[in-house]
């Protein structure tokens, strides 16, 4: 399996250019040169930096200089203090991964993606002259597993309009079920040696998730350690979780969490990865700030394992706020110790 050198440590910067208000006060003032420079003092060598369609698009399709100036920001303050940056598009016209923003009908209209295909060929035209280090991220966290061919398609199609722009940027390919981990082996075969695999790490969810308002059958008072047995993971999450989740189908019902869990669930992914010979990265993971600090970073520890075992590079979600911030004062205990294990 390939290693994706350049991006094995990395945090994300959600809330700044996508799921946000999206005013040019948040866009000029959620993140500054100086979080970028904290990051690298950090350890990290790359950030993830999601956006979504309407920074750089009216309503009409075209062209917002404005919002094409704040990504170039964040290419030059990466450039200044030598970050690596993936540009990841949230939301496109049509689609979301949260049904909350009211974008729809994007798998269902040609229309729809012909502007995807368009948004992708812009993008590549003003920053395709960084791929020394700038990777680019078609689409966040296709949602239902009936999408599967039709995304395959699509995703084909977008690279193929990319590749005739930026002939060897890297650009990242992810799954159903919001990027799960078990949709690695149904991506189509990499279109080309510069395609990663992209797939999204918080199980168990039950624990990374637990009080989470946004989540319609979750109790916003519950709340589980992660020393807890399985078996009562397992029987928490079929009572407060409607998502798909990876579970612990084949696990001692009494076991606790370990790095063996991660090993075990990333393994197919894996194996998946070595005989496509592609690169494997994990473009999220995180735990819900409900959980006790000290919690946090002993999962962080465990999964942190099973990533550097295999080279699998990751970014951690998220930089600030989002309800799974990093640099926020709750973590100022563990934060340290926990810089070595993103």
């Amino acid at each position: 399996m390939k290693t994706w050198e350049g991006y094995q440590k990395g945090v994300n910067l959600g809330g700044w250019l996508s799921q946000c208000d999206d005013t040019e006060e948040t866009y000029s003032s959620f993140i500054k040169e100086g979080d970028i420079r904290t990051i690298k003092e950090w350890g990290m060598d790359h950030v993830r930096l999601p956006f979504d369609y309407e920074l750089i698009e009216d309503k009409e399709g075209n062209p917002v200089e404005s919002g094409y100036g704040h990504i170039q920001d964040a290419i030059d303050w990466c450039g200044k203090y030598g970050l690596n940056m993936i540009l990841d598009l949230h939301k496109t016209m049509g689609y979301s991964f949260d049904p909350a923003f009211g974008e729809e009908g994007f798998f269902d209209s040609e229309r729809l993606q012909e502007r995807f295909y368009t948004l992708w060929e812009r993008v590549a035209e003003r920053f395709g002259q960084y791929e020394d280090r700038l990777a680019f991220e078609m689409l966040n966290e296709v949602t239902d597993k009936e999408y599967c061919d039709l995304w395959n398609k699509i995703s084909y199609e977008c690279i193929r309009r990319i590749r005739a722009i930026a002939p060897t940027i890297k650009i990242l390919v992810g799954g159903y079920w919001n990027n799960s981990v078990d949709s690695v082996k149904d991506l189509a075969a990499p279109y080309d040696e510069n395609i990663i695999y992209n797939f999204h790490c918080y199980e168990p969810l039950i624990f990374t998730h637990q009080g989470a308002p946004w989540i319609p059958t979750m109790d916003t008072s519950f709340r589980i350690s992660i020393d807890a047995p399985y078996k009562e993971m397992d029987e928490a999450g079929a009572k407060y979780l409607q998502q798909v989740t990876t579970g612990f189908k084949g696990f001692a019902p009494e076991q606790t969490l370990t790095s063996e869990y991660f090993e075990k669930i990333f393994a197919e992914a894996i194996a998946v990865a070595q005989e496509r010979d592609v690169a494997l990265y994990c473009g999220e993971y995180g735990v819900i700030d409900r959980v006790a600090p000290e919690d946090v970073l002993k999962w962080y520890q465990k999964i942190n394992e099973v990533f550097v075992k295999y080279g699998i590079g990751r970014s951690a979600w998220n930089y600030k706020v989002m309800d799974f911030g990093i640099s926020d004062a709750r973590m100022d205990s563990v934060r340290e110790e926990l810089l070595r294990y993103l």
